[in-house]
């Protein structure tokens, strides 16, 4: 490659404290490069570039199994103000490759935090850059698209910065890609953990009332609390299990969950599965990936998106209520609604671009959406599609 094929974008010098030698750089596939000030884990990694417009829960995105393969550009400015606590964790440690923010991670000022923002992201291995104009960066994803990138930090400054356009190039990308196997669960495992409340923090369901599988395609711990929360006894299976390995454990109901990459490469395997579920006659409740992956068990298609929707501020019309609520979303595919087959009902939609946001069967207690209703961040507002789901439960069993 020639090097004047490379745009140089310098990065932000917010005083002339600060030493004007770069420690890290973004290198885009398109050959732009920003270079910026470097924390968290040193090294290099390639990913997709998505930005998140989210004020709060840093923590909880970089955990976010649905981030695996992505690098994430915060638009919110002040970002390490909370610090971090193992608490706020969706997963044991982050998926999200990188972190991008405009400036330098604050100090923690919050009483929960245990430790700052740069030394988890560096002994969690992910890498950061700080001082990076991350509005124009999210204008460039929100015109061309999510790129593809190659995120660096050295100490030293030190950097080939054709070299990581290159590496940028030659990645492959998501499309195509089941990544819900790298993040899977290894064996079954019970979930009892309730969400967090200022009187208790965490505590255990002691009385549950129905038994719930939940189907483990990248589950962040946050929906499993509110499955408990609503009084769910919930077994945690693998992203490969079987029918007979999810039915020899009697479910009242089976949840499908979040996760990243491509629905349809995952589906090779589990729409199989999801399909014998639905005909079944159990009650169904999917999130995400999993809301994906239940449109294809009905036969429905899915496409990707170009920049896709990252952020707690989304709002989504509920088609039956036309109740609107602001929700939490992370996903780069997206059922296509022109494909929904009869009998299938586009129950939630987007208002930012009016794609499809929720599905439900017609006369059968199965239903999904795309957005996150646990939030962790964000908005509360679909908190009710959990009760939903109980109360189909209890239904079912009430007439079986």
């Amino acid at each position: 490659m020639n090097p004047s094929d490379t745009l140089i974008v310098e990065a932000n010098k917010p005083d002339d404290s600060i030493s004007s030698r770069p420690t890290a750089c973004l290198a885009l596939a398109d050959g732009t490069i920003f270079y910026g000030r470097g924390f968290g884990a040193v090294g290099e990694a390639v990913g997709e570039l998505c930005f998140n417009t989210s004020m709060t829960g840093y923590q909880e995105i970089m955990t976010d199994p649905s981030y695996a393969g992505q690098i994430v550009a915060f638009t919110f400015p002040h970002i390490g103000n909370t610090g971090t606590t193992s608490e706020d964790n969706e997963t044991d440690t982050p998926v999200a490759l990188g972190m991008i923010t405009r400036l330098d991670p604050t100090e923690p000022s919050n009483w929960r935090s245990t430790q700052d923002l740069r030394e988890w992201m560096a002994a969690s291995g992910r890498i950061g850059i700080a001082g990076v104009d991350t509005r124009r960066l999210t204008r460039m994803v929100r015109d061309l698209g999510m790129p593809h990138v190659t995120i660096a930090y050295d100490p030293n400054g030190n950097f080939d910065a054709d070299a990581l356009v290159e590496r940028a190039r030659g990645w492959n990308g998501i499309e195509g890609v089941d990544l819900a196997k790298d993040v899977t669960c290894a064996a079954a495992y019970e979930w009892k953990e309730k969400r967090w409340t200022w009187e208790e923090g965490y505590s255990d369901q002691t009385t549950p009332a129905r038994k719930v599988v939940a189907i483990d395609y990248g589950a962040k711990r946050n929906i499993l609390r509110c499955l408990a929360d609503v009084g769910c006894d919930v077994t945690v299976l693998p992203a490969t299990s079987t029918v007979e390995d999810i039915m020899s454990l009697n479910p009242d109901g089976v949840f499908l969950s979040n996760g990243p990459g491509d629905p349809a490469a995952t589906g090779e395997y589990a729409v199989p599965v999801i399909k014998e579920i639905v005909e079944s006659g159990l009650p169904v409740f999917g999130v995400c990936l999993g809301h994906q992956m239940l449109a294809l068990a009905l036969g429905a298609s899915t496409k990707k998106m170009k920049q896709g929707h990252h952020g707690a501020n989304h709002p989504v019309k509920d088609m039956d209520t036309e109740k609107v609520e602001i929700t939490s979303m992370n996903h780069g595919f997206t059922v296509d609604k022109n494909t929904l087959p009869g009998g299938i009902i586009e129950s939630h939609t987007s208002l930012f671009d009016q794609t499809n946001c929720g599905i439900r069967v017609e006369g059968k207690p199965i239903f999904s959406v795309q957005y996150h209703p646990e939030a962790s961040p964000g908005p509360r507002d679909s908190h009710y599609l959990f009760e939903r789901f109980a109360a189909n439960i209890d239904e079912h069993k009430n007439n079986s």
